[in-house]
């Protein structure tokens, strides 16, 4: 296993829905694997509830289906724990176990999710949902389907929300990949009519409006921001994000 930013690590994505991945750290994750890197991406919520005329049974089916095209696009290994929209629940032990599972059978040397502070129940519920199970999956007598893992994997939160009230303590330099991160989100065809008719948000637009600011703060054109999870046991001296 090598660190210092270079490769042979086993990277864990855990996003709330299928896209959030692509929109705020796919192009971090390709340069994961590039370097020679597995990376392996779960979301939490299926996003049944992200349209107004497909029926939710229907549409989580779709959307994640649209999910495991884009992770087999970029060489991911694609998982879910299919919860329906707005019920992710940080207390829920069913759910919780779930993750534990995942990240148990993963063994990931680090972790990247929600931003704990963002826009919406399911982002928050899956960012401390993530951080109970990485330190509850490392714990031998609690049982669950898989053996413990040994160690508390550092955990890096990904952006909020259009960037909002977020400054990030490292960033990536995704210029080389952009492209491909773009090709990937739009293998969530289900979300443009949703994403502008809710929210007015063209979402490919308002991912690239972002990489580029986060860019311009980094002295690069295209960047994706991060922040690491600054508590005690999760901390190492070295570079887990790519250069």
């Amino acid at each position: 296993m090598i660190f210092g930013g270079v490769k042979n690590m086993r990277v864990l994505c855990i996003s709330a829905h299928p896209d959030d991945m692509e929109i705020n750290c796919a192009g971090t994750l390709l340069k994961c694997k590039a370097r020679g890197d597995d990376v392996f991406v779960c979301h939490v919520n299926n996003g049944d509830m992200g349209h107004f005329e497909i029926m939710p049974d229907a549409l989580g089916v779709m959307r994640t289906n649209e999910a495991r095209r884009s992770c087999n696009l970029a060489g991911f290994t694609h998982l879910t724990c299919n919860i329906g929209d707005l019920d992710a629940y940080y207390q829920n032990k069913e759910q919780k176990d779930l993750l534990i599972d995942i990240i148990r059978q993963v063994n990931p040397d680090f972790i990247i999710t929600m931003y704990p502070d963002d826009y919406m129940c399911d982002h928050e519920a899956t960012s401390k949902l993530t951080f109970d199970a990485a330190f509850m999956a490392t714990v031998p007598h609690y049982e669950t389907n898989y053996p413990a893992t040994n160690d508390v994997v550092p955990i890096f939160y990904m952006d909020a929300a259009q960037g909002v009230n977020f400054q990030p303590t490292e960033y990536v330099d995704i210029t080389d990949v952009f492209d491909q991160k773009i090709e990937m989100l739009l293998c969530h065809e289900s979300q443009a009519k949703w994403l502008w008719e809710h929210d007015r948000n063209d979402y490919t637009q308002s991912t690239r409006v972002l990489a580029s600011f986060r860019g311009m703060q980094c002295g690069v054109k295209y960047a994706e921001g991060f922040r690491q999870c600054m508590v005690g046991l999760k901390l190492r001296p070295k570079r887990y994000l790519p250069e």
